[in-house]
C-alpha cells in the first residue's frame, strides 16, 4: 500500500460519516451546470505524489475533490483548468488560484500541492491552449490570444466560485491570486482588469510590459550572436564578468558577501576588461564588450533613440540559471522569435536578425495589446480593499528588474496624479531580492515563500512566507514591513527583504548569516 493510500485510510477511520458526505458531494458535482462552461470530470482523489524532477521537490498532495472544467466563452475558446478542493473538514474558507508561466499551455496541478496542503481551495488554468512551448497556437486565433491575455484567468476565477459554494455550501470568506513571471504579468491583470475578483494578489517578476520585454529578448539575442551565427560570449567569460562585477560593487552596502545588494547603484564598466592584444580568458574582445553593454543598457528603438525597456543586472551573470540560460542557452531568443513570428505577424515570414524593431514594435503594440499588463490604474482595486505584494529578484536574466520597479513608481505618480495618496504601501508594496534569478534561486537568501513547494525545514509562517504575509494583511490588516528570505543548503543564512525602496543593512554586531542582525534603512 502506498504512503497516500495509508494517509487516506487514517483520515477515513477518524472521519467516516464526513468521508461519505465529501464524497457524495464531490460526486453531485458533476451534474452543476455552469454559465459558459461544462465540468469535464469530478474525481475523488485519496492522493497525488508528485516525484522530484530537475529543481523541482516531491510532493504529496492530500486528498480533495478534483474537479476539471472546460470554459468556452466565446467559439473559438477552449479554456481548461483544474480546482482542487479540500476535504471540508480541512478546508480554511478561502480560494487561491496560481498563475502559469512562460506560455502557458498546461494545467500545471504540482502548483497546487502547497496551498491544497494549506486548506485553501485552489485551481490553475492552461490559459486557453495547448503549447507547445511557443505562441503558434495565436496564429490564425485572435481569441485565443484574448484567452491567453487575460481572459482565461478571469474566466477560472469567475467559474471556480459556484463549483465552490456547490461542495462546501458557503461562499469563500476571502480570495488570492498568486503568480510569477507569465503569472505575474497574469497577477496584475487581475488587479487592473478584475479589480473585484481577489482581494489579494502576490505578483512575481511580472512579465508586465510584455511587448516591449519581447523587444528586448530579440534585442539581446542580436547583440549576443556574430554574423557567422556563433555566441558572442562565453561560459567562462560570464564567470569573468561576474567576477569583476562583484569586486567593483559587492562591498557597496558595507558587507563582502558575493551579493550586489542593488545593481543600479554598481558603476562597474565592462571596458575595464577588454583585452589589450589578443583573446584570452582573462579578458573580453571588443565584440563581447559591446554585446555585454547593450545587453546591460538594454534595448533602444533605432527610429526614436528612446529606451524601449530596462537592461540586466550586474552581479549574477555566471549564476547557473542566469545568463548561461536564457542568453547563451536561446530561452529568450525562443520566446522574442515566437512572440513576433507567431503572434504579430501571424506566421508572415519575419527574420529577427534583420527586421525593423522599431515597426515590430509599433505593429506589436496595436496587434498584442491584450498581453501587456502596464496599466497604472489600480484605484478601483485600492478601493474594493485589495492588497498586493510584488517581488522580482536583482539577479533575474529573462525579465529585468528595473521593469518592474518602472511599474511600481507609474502606479505612485498615477494615484498621486488622480487625487489619491502618492504613498501607495497601504495597498501595494514590492520586495527586491539580492542576487535572486527569475522567480526563485540564486545566490541569495531567495526561498520566502515564493517557490512552488518550500523546501524541507523552512520556516512556514507570514514573516517568512510571502503569500502568508498577503494572507494576514488582508485578514488582520497588518502589511508586511520585511519578510525574512533564506537560503538553503551547504551555506544557509537569512535575510530580509524590505518594502521598497528601503534595503537592509547590516548592524555589524553577530552573524551576517542571519536577518536579525540587519535592519531596514532608507536606500543611499
Amino acid at each position: 500500500m502506498s504512503m497516500a493510500a495509508v494517509r487516506y485510510c487514517v483520515l477515513l477511520l477518524g472521519l467516516m460519516a464526513g468521508r461519505v458526505s465529501a464524497q457524495d458531494a464531490c460526486a453531485r458535482l458533476a451534474d452543476l451546470k455552469l454559465d459558459g462552461a461544462r465540468i469535464d470530470s469530478v474525481t475523488m482523489s485519496a492522493g497525488t505524489d508528485f516525484p522530484a524532477v530537475g529543481q523541482r521537490l516531491a510532493v504529496h498532495a492530500g486528498p480533495r475533490c478534483e474537479v476539471n472544467v472546460v470554459a468556452t466563452p466565446t467559439a473559438d475558446s477552449q479554456i481548461r483548468f483544474t480546482l482542487w478542493l479540500p476535504l471540508q473538514q480541512a478546508w480554511n474558507g478561502k480560494y487561491l488560484q496560481k498563475g502559469s508561466g512562460g506560455w502557458g499551455g498546461d494545467v500545471y496541478t504540482y502548483a497546487l500541492a502547497t496551498p491544497l496542503g494549506r486548506g485553501y481551495a485552489t485551481a490553475v488554468a492552461d490559459d486557453g491552449h495547448a503549447s507547445d512551448g511557443t505562441a503558434h497556437f495565436m496564429v490564425g486565433h485572435p481569441e485565443k490570444l484574448i484567452d491567453f491575455g487575460y481572459r482565461a484567468i478571469h474566466e477560472t476565477s469567475r467559474l471556480a466560485r459556484p463549483i465552490i459554494v456547490a461542495y462546501y455550501g458557503a461562499a469563500e470568506k476571502k480570495a488570492y491570486f498568486v503568480g510569477c513571471s507569465d503569472g505575474g504579468r497574469e497577477a496584475l491583470m487581475q488587479a487592473q482588469r478584475y479589480p473585484d475578483d481577489f482581494d489579494g494578489i502576490v505578483a512575481g517578476a511580472p512579465a508586465a510590459a510584455w511587448n516591449e520585454l519581447m523587444a528586448g529578448f530579440v534585442w539581446n539575442e542580436r547583440a549576443m550572436s556574430s554574423a557567422d551565427g556563433k555566441p558572442v560570449l562565453t561560459a567562462t567569460k560570464l564567470g569573468l564578468l561576474q567576477a569583476a562585477a562583484l569586486r567593483s560593487c559587492d562591498a557597496m552596502d558595507g558587507l563582502r558577501d558575493g551579493l550586489i545588494d542593488d545593481p543600479r547603484r554598481c558603476l562597474f564598466d565592462p571596458e575595464t576588461l577588454l583585452c589589450k592584444a589578443i583573446d584570452s580568458d582573462k579578458c573580453l574582445t571588443r565584440a563581447q564588450v559591446d554585446a555585454v553593454k547593450k545587453v546591460y543598457g538594454g534595448p533602444v528603438d533605432p527610429v526614436t533613440g528612446a529606451r524601449i525597456h530596462p537592461g540586466l543586472e550586474t552581479g549574477t551573470e555566471a549564476d547557473p540559471f542566469g545568463w548561461r540560460t536564457w542568453l547563451l542557452g536561446g530561452d529568450q531568443a525562443k520566446f522574442g522569435n515566437s512572440h513576433f513570428g507567431d503572434a504579430v505577424y501571424q506566421g508572415a515570414p519575419w527574420n529577427w536578425r534583420s527586421s525593423d524593431l522599431h515597426g515590430d514594435l509599433v505593429l506589436a503594440r496595436s496587434r498584442a495589446s491584450a498581453l501587456d499588463a502596464t496599466n497604472p490604474d489600480l484605484r478601483e482595486f485600492r478601493a474594493h480593499g485589495g492588497k498586493l505584494l510584488l517581488f522580482h529578484g536583482w539577479g533575474d536574466a529573462a525579465l529585468p528588474p528595473r521593469g518592474t520597479i518602472e511599474y511600481v513608481e507609474d502606479v505612485r505618480r498615477f494615484m498621486e496624479a488622480h487625487g489619491g495618496p502618492g504613498d501607495i504601501d497601504d495597498f501595494a508594496r514590492l520586495f527586491m531580492a539580492p542576487g535572486m534569478g527569475h522567480c526563485w534561486g540564486g545566490p541569495g537568501a531567495t526561498s520566502f515563500g515564493n517557490e512552488e513547494v518550500p523546501a524541507p525545514g523552512l520556516v512556514q509562517d507570514a514573516d517568512h512566507d510571502i503569500v502568508m504575509a498577503l494572507d494576514r494583511w488582508v485578514e488582520h490588516g497588518q502589511a508586511p514591513g520585511r519578510i525574512v528570505a533564506t537560503r538553503t543548503g551547504t551555506a544557509p543564512m537569512t535575510r530580509p527583504l524590505c518594502v521598497y525602496p528601503a534595503v537592509a543593512r547590516y548592524s555589524g554586531k553577530g552573524s551576517s548569516d542571519d536577518a536579525a542582525n540587519f535592519s531596514c534603512v532608507a536606500p543611499p
